[in-house]
């Protein structure tokens, strides 16, 4: 491998936000600073968009005390986009870097974001232009092959963790049926981890569907109806990309004629349609008078002051070693392996683009019970060292009753 050039260097942040997503941001900032090779570093507002319109910040200069506050909050301190760049697109962003010495690309983001890392090292290869791009993972869907897991999954997870166990209670207190619509297009990551802050037998979720299992409506009414004759209640976390047994999901089922982003995505996130047609089968068909519904929606990718300090950490590393990877090799993918078994640690390596790219990484089958309706103890133990820890809750009403 050739030394590494001394030019500049350029990171953006692209697709959904998250909340530790500018901790990744800080790690490349703070770690640029100790390296001799990188002249300058520029930040590209509104990620490959920006690029293309040279539209910079000076990262160099942003002093310490404003990073630390940037890392400690949600969102892409850079903006994001959803573009998905083609040949052409690509060809405008090598011109840039090529414009201003730029040999070094920083680009967090999803699988995308791996693939557009792909194309344009590709690209720049092929011209004989020596270009170092590194894909720096986060992605709240926990998606992504080859890492353990993702940065920005246990911020999100802990978000979703505790609303449940505040819905839960809310529930308990004024019992009915309770139905929460959790973002995964294709995997349950995240519905999933409604169950990680479980602390009693009858805590909910009671029930849980993800992307997954197939389930058709009379499973999922003969389930609802199952725990509410039991416990006179039922709170259920579902996933907004569950299918019916015919492959087709029930919010498209519902949607003919919906929102589809640049990917060809129909958008799921953004309506509570899914959530109220579930309540209202729920009402029609089994005459259970109280039934509420949420969509988390965007709530669960940037919500203030709840970061799993975990997440963060590791998010913030992959940063640092997406730079430290950069000076010994041409491009690459930051990946954490899962180190230990007595106490939770992860160890950092590079695994090649193309494994990370455009693949998609679904919900074992070890951590969905055999009903498909919930989520069993190996997804416990695999998921809840990423939320950091969760409060713990306690309720009066399962405790002995007195006569007086």
């Amino acid at each position: 491998m050739a030394d590494a050039p001394k030019a500049n260097a350029v990171v953006s942040q692209s697709g959904g936000p998250t909340g530790v997503i500018n901790a990744s941001l800080v790690g490349v900032i703070e770690q640029v600073h100790k390296q001799p090779n990188i002249r300058n570093l520029y930040g590209a507002v509104h990620a490959v968009s920006g690029i293309v319109k040279e539209d910079f910040i000076d990262l160099k200069k942003i002093p310490a005390g404003t990073l630390e506050l940037v890392a400690a909050s949600p969102s892409s301190a850079l903006g994001s986009s959803r573009d998905k760049p083609d040949k052409a697109y690509c060809e405008k962003i090598l011109g840039v870097f090529k414009k201003h010495d730029i040999r070094y690309f920083f680009y967090i983001g999803g699988n995308d974001s791996a693939n557009t890392c792909f194309i344009i090292n590709n690209m720049a290869r092929d011209a004989g232009y020596e270009l170092r791009a590194f894909h720096v993972p986060k992605t709240i869907d926990n998606d992504l092959l080859v890492t353990d897991h993702c940065p920005g999954f246990g911020t999100a997870a802990k978000f979703v963790a505790c609303a449940v166990m505040g819905d839960d209670l809310d529930n308990r207190a004024l019992p009915g049926v309770k139905v929460d619509v959790i973002m995964g297009r294709h995997a349950g990551f995240l519905t999933a981890a409604s169950a990680l802050g479980r602390q009693r037998g009858d805590d909910g979720p009671h029930l849980v569907y993800v992307p997954e299992r197939k389930i058709s409506m009379e499973k999922f009414l003969a389930d609802v109806e199952a725990v509410y004759k039991k416990l006179n209640r039922c709170v259920i976390a579902v996933s907004e990309g569950i299918s019916a047994p015919d492959g087709k999901t029930w919010a498209e089922k519902l949607a003919e004629t919906a929102e589809k982003d640049a990917h060809g995505n129909v958008q799921l996130s953004g309506t509570g349609a899914l959530a109220d047609f579930l309540a209202g089968e729920i009402k029609a068909k089994l005459k259970i008078k109280r039934v509420r519904a949420d969509t988390f929606g965007y709530l669960q990718r940037s919500f203030a002051g709840l970061q799993s300090e975990v997440d963060k950490a590791e998010a913030r590393q992959c940063g640092i070693e997406a730079v430290k990877l950069s000076s010994t090799a041409a491009n690459g993918s930051v990946a954490m392996k899962r180190i230990g078994t007595a106490k939770y640690g992860v160890e950092y390596f590079r695994t090649e683009l193309a494994n990370v790219a455009e693949k998609t990484k679904s919900l074992a089958a070890e951590y969905i019970n055999t009903e498909g309706n919930g989520i069993t103890a190996a997804f416990v133990d695999y998921a809840l060292p990423l939320t950091g820890g969760l409060p713990k809750t306690e309720y009066l009403g399962n405790y002995p009753r007195i006569k007086i």
